[in-house]
Formats: C-alpha cells, structure tokens, sequence
C-alpha cells in the first residue's frame, strides 16, 4: 500500500495531510484527513521550526511513496519547504501550480501561470466531489470565490480580502473606527460601532457570493452546490444558512479542499 504526503502552504497557514493508495479524493468520511495537521506559515522561515517539524513528521509517518503541495507564500517558502526531511531524499516532490494540467478540467484563465495555485487546486479538489455546476470558495487571509461548470471549465472567479483583512483595514485607515470584535451579537443592522463593522464585513461576502451565485445563472450555469473552505468557512456557512436559498442550490463547508485537489492533481502525475 502506498503513502502520499501533502502540502498546502498558504499566506497565514500550511497545512499537510497523509493519505493511503486504499482512499480516493472523492471520499468525505472524516477518517479521510486523520492524518494531517496545520501551523503559522512563518514557521518554515526558523530553522528551529523547521527541524521540529520535520521531526515530528518522520517519527509519526512512514516513508511516503510521493510528495505534493502547492505554495502561495513565495519563492523562499518552496525552498524552505522541500529543504524539509532530507532522510527522504529520494522521495519525489510535485508542485502543482495554476497552469498545471489536470484530465477533466480546463480553466479560461488567460494566464494560466498568474492562477493561484490554492485556487487550482480548490478548483480540482471540487471536481472530485461533485460533477456539478460549483461555486468554490475559499475563506482565508484573502476570500476566493470560482465558477467551475459542469462541463468542467473553470470560468475564472474573484479575490477579495478575508473578513479580517477588511477589519483591519478600516481600523488602519481611519481615524476613529477600532479594531471590531466578533461576538454572538453581530448580526443584521449593527447597532453599536463594533457590530456594525463585523455585520458591514460578514455582509460584503455574503453579497459578493449572492451575486456571483445570479451571474453564473446568468452564463446559463446555474449553481447546484457551493462548497466553502478555509479559515473563516464556518462563518460564511452560519450567515449563509440564514438566507433564502433554493431548495435545488447545497451549501457545504468541506475541510482541506486544496488538499484534495493536490492528491487528486497527484494521482494522475504518479
């Protein structure tokens, strides 16, 4: 049986997964990530760190057949990734990025190069899950939003800042708004400075993945299935939930959705 080791290094997260040759990307069951785990990005940059991580890894995995990831953290991350585990040097390590090819899926990117990474891979790892017409969405640092068709062509999609990154900015750039605190509260119209901060920004998402869900209605794609991941996922889905949405349209926070499409992108790279 083989092993594969995964990697997703993002701008505030990396993340690894360990699966077996016995499971499949399609699967959902919660076993599927029992081997996993998630630290600071900046880790990579301590040697310390590092070399903890490392350890950790070759103590608690066994030699994995093949290594993948995709990066978003920039060069230095790359490196400082694959200079982890030298025991296992004769292990190959693929990275997929925004143009690399996967049988099944197409994107109408005109850069194809300049494609996240995390995005494509989101992209593929929806692909595994569903044949359906796809809103991806991707809550992190910064909100990804993408159209994949049920043909299997990925339409392109939007970027615009994580909850927090919108938080911060006003608390950075104006001169009496603070830096707002979520709480149970923060709903509907905010009737104090905080709140209405925290609704303004919960309220920015939520429009743009309303609208994007009627404009792909629109490209004569309607969506049947919007899967949300990342960070801030679990909030989306909580406001989201309160929306009236077809009966037709299933909204999802799935766990590891770059992940996902990294093992599936590795399978056919094998």
């Amino acid at each position: 049986m083989s092993l594969y080791l995964l990697f997703d290094v993002g701008n505030t997260r990396l993340k690894w997964a360990a699966v077996e040759s016995t499971q499949q990307p399609s699967d959902q069951q919660k076993k599927l990530w029992a081997y996993s785990g998630s630290i600071n990005s900046k880790s990579l940059t301590s040697p310390d760190h590092r070399a903890e991580l490392a350890d950790y890894i070759a103590k608690t995995l066994p030699k994995p057949d093949a290594i993948a990831f995709t990066c978003v953290a920039g060069k230095e991350a790359v490196e400082n990734l694959q200079s982890l585990l030298p025991q296992w040097s004769d292990v190959s390590w693929k990275q997929l990025k925004g143009d690399s090819q996967y049988n099944g899926v197409r994107t109408l990117y005109q850069d194809p190069g300049k494609l996240g990474a995390d995005r494509w891979a989101a992209v593929i790892g929806a692909r595994a899950l569903s044949n359906a017409n796809t809103l991806i969405i991707n809550a992190g640092t910064a909100t990804t939003i993408d159209l994949l068709g049920a043909n299997g062509v990925h339409y392109g999609g939007w970027i615009l800042p994580g909850l927090e990154l919108m938080q911060k900015s006003l608390e950075s750039n104006t001169a009496q708004l603070p830096l707002a605190v979520r709480n149970e509260t923060s709903n509907s119209f905010g009737l104090s400075t905080n709140n209405a901060i925290i609704s303004g920004c919960d309220a920015a998402q939520i429009g743009a993945i309303q609208y994007a869900i009627q404009l792909a209605k629109e490209m004569n794609h309607p969506i049947a299935r919007v899967w949300i991941d990342g960070g801030n996922a679990k909030i989306l889905l909580a406001e989201m939930s309160k929306l009236k949405a077809p009966s037709t349209l299933a909204i999802e926070a799935t766990e590891g959705l770059v992940l996902r499409g990294i093992w599936a992108w590795l399978l056919q790279n094998l």
